[in-house]
């Protein structure tokens, strides 16, 4: 037990005080989605940048058909602002299934909360949360993260699970394997988080997300620029 906390306190001490360093060199992060194997849409995050703000807008859409006809499929669009490190803002719109989902979030410096009006949860949460995309090797330091289309708060479990090389899209990776899981797990399964990650130190880049739910899903990193 001592040498994997150790493991973490190496692995992230770091990230925790110069987080948004280490994405300053990024402009774009393209990720595609697959499910049960096939390409069915794509998740890309862009970095824009004016003094200490950091700016990250993000787009995605994916559809599932079955026989020909769309049984699922989402089209969202977001934007992440930051001052250094610290979040200051979020907001979203989501369609999914023609059903409209949304959050808008805002740092509030009196209270050092965040203040949230989503589509599933309106009300308060701890200036720890962060926002649940796979841009942030973040998502791996919190406790609890912020749903990007509903604006739910859900706390969170991650565990190391070891050290693996990956090949995709012809390079090979040497990454470090994360379970990230609800805390509750008496939730429902359809509203509990159960993700395994593997995440790149090197690059500090989330290079696969793989769940289950109505299928094998995975988002791989394909293109940084």
């Amino acid at each position: 037990m001592k040498k994997f906390l150790v493991l973490i306190a190496v692995l992230f001490s770091s990230s925790v005080l110069a987080h948004m360093d280490h994405y300053k060199k990024y402009n774009k992060i393209e990720m595609d989605i697959f499910r049960n194997g096939e390409l069915i849409g794509y998740n890309y995050y862009f970095f824009t940048r004016k003094g200490d703000e950091t700016l990250i807008t993000n787009q995605i859409m994916f559809s599932v058909k079955l026989l020909g006809a769309t049984i699922f499929q989402i089209e969202g669009y977001g934007e992440e602002k930051y001052i250094k490190d610290q979040l200051i803002s979020f907001n979203s719109k989501t369609l999914q299934n023609n059903k409209k989902k949304f959050v808008n979030l805002v740092f509030n410096k009196n209270k050092n909360k965040f203040d949230i009006k989503g589509s599933s949860y309106s009300g308060e949460a701890s200036f720890n949360n962060i926002v649940g995309n796979w841009w942030s090797h973040k998502i791996l330091q919190t406790d609890s993260q912020v749903s990007p289309i509903s604006g739910s708060v859900k706390e969170q479990v991650v565990t190391f699970v070891g050290k693996e090389k990956i090949d995709q899209y012809g390079r090979t990776y040497e990454v470090d394997h994360f379970k990230l899981n609800s805390k509750d797990m008496s939730l429902p399964k359809d509203k509990r988080l159960d993700f395994d990650i593997w995440f790149d130190k090197k690059s500090s880049m989330i290079i696969r997300v793989s769940y289950s739910r109505m299928g094998n899903w995975e988002y791989r990193l394909k293109n940084i620029e």
